[in-house]
């Protein structure tokens, strides 16, 4: 018996915020990007620089396993052969449901495992980030602490 290889790219969509005269500008949008959006926009990403051929290479194998809204964090999951296709889509994309995103390939691995890990370790990165920003101590408890738990146990749960 066979089984299929795969490769698991942690993605994660930073946001561009819109230019508004008068108003200081806000990386946070109203509406929240969901996975089925960046499915479709991966999608259109393919066939517009690959054309059909290679949607067909990876359109059978793309999924999104895990999508947080809050930190724009993604696992996709692509068969082995065509995932320089998937990666390179997701590169170039840069609008989602006409919201501007800058795509940033954190972790591409051969595991559904070791995605996880990254993930989860990216997960600490991005809060510590938002806690230095707003320079809160360390020991400080916030949402935030909540939110690690409750992602992590979401991200481990994941299965192939």
């Amino acid at each position: 018996m066979v089984r299929f290889k795969n490769r698991w790219l942690l993605v994660e969509f930073l946001p561009i915020p819109a230019p508004t005269p008068g108003r200081p500008s806000t990386a946070h949008s109203q509406d929240e990007l969901t996975s089925k959006q960046v499915w479709a926009a991966l999608k259109q990403s393919v066939i517009t620089h690959f054309g059909d051929t290679g949607w067909g290479a990876v359109g059978s194998s793309l999924t999104i396993k895990y999508f947080s809204p809050r930190t724009n964090l993604c696992i996709i999951r692509v068969a082995r052969d065509p995932h320089k296709i998937a990666w390179a889509s997701v590169t170039l994309l840069n609008a989602i449901d006409g919201r501007r995103y800058i795509p940033n390939v954190v972790h591409v691995s051969g595991t559904i495992k070791q995605a996880q890990l990254a993930a989860i370790r990216h997960n600490r990165e991005i809060v510590a980030r938002y806690r230095a920003r707003a320079k809160l101590p360390v020991g400080y408890q916030d949402s935030f602490e909540e939110y690690l738990q409750t992602s992590a146990q979401e991200i481990e749960a994941l299965q192939d």
